[in-house]
């Protein structure tokens, strides 16, 4: 596990990324963390990260997980981002890579289900539990073929059938943060970050919601002369 194409990709004198700590395998762990970061960057999409011998796995889902088992989503492998990254929530600066709006869409530990993770990773085939604040239950990630003009190996996220199976959308159900309970708007709006990019991946009946009844709007943290959030409503 390295963090070497992390570093490369990024300029950390300009964008907050945390650039790590050099990865340390030499105590086994007996709680392992997950991660799943909201991204709106050039499109929406969920950075699903797993810990393992000092990194975080990283898989990016465009269409987020689903809780469906008759529904396979897509998850894009990337490199490897360093333990810290899992507090990160905010904004990429603009031109960055990965620029656009971060949220910690869910967070808890992970358990793998089988004895070996190297080899379970290398058949393409890994098999886990998730104990999160919204993901929870059995899951798989099975490595797949992808396709032609996939630069990144393709992988499918799928839920395995349990007590916690559900066909309703769980991105749509629960869009806020779990540390800030922030939709990815406020989070712009806070951060001094796109306010309109960032709240096109927000569930557009919830910003209608908003729209119509502004004291639904979570608490601005910090107040920008430049991001603000205008209600269309009325006056009163």
């Amino acid at each position: 596990m390295s963090l070497t194409d992390y570093r490369k990709k990024r300029r950390f004198d300009v964008s907050p990324d945390p650039k790590g700590k050099q990865p340390s395998t030499r105590e086994a762990k007996t709680s392992l963390a997950f991660v799943v970061q909201k991204h709106r960057a050039t499109a929406l999409h969920y950075d699903f990260r797993l810990e393992w011998n000092g990194v975080m796995l990283s898989w990016a889902v465009p269409k987020g997980p689903s809780y469906d088992p008759a529904v396979k989503r897509l998850a894009m492998q990337v490199e490897d981002h360093p333990i810290e990254y899992n507090k990160f929530e905010g904004i990429i600066p603009a031109g960055e890579y990965g620029g656009g709006t971060v949220m910690i869409w869910d967070r808890g530990t992970w358990t793998p289900q089988t004895p070996d993770v190297v080899a379970a990773l290398k058949k393409g085939d890994l098999k886990f539990s998730l104990d999160g604040k919204k993901l929870r239950g059995s899951w798989v990630l099975v490595r797949t073929r992808g396709r032609p003009a996939d630069t990144k190996t393709a992988w499918l996220l799928i839920k395995h059938r349990d007590q916690w199976a559900s066909t309703e959308d769980i991105t749509e159900l629960a869009p806020r943060s779990v540390v800030t309970n922030r939709l990815l708007i406020e989070i712009a709006r806070d951060e001094g970050g796109d306010m309109r990019k960032a709240g096109s991946g927000d569930p557009p009946s919830l910003l209608q919601k908003i729209l119509d009844d502004p004291r639904l709007v979570t608490p601005a943290r910090r107040r920008r002369a430049k991001a603000v959030w205008h209600s269309k409503r009325p006056p009163s």
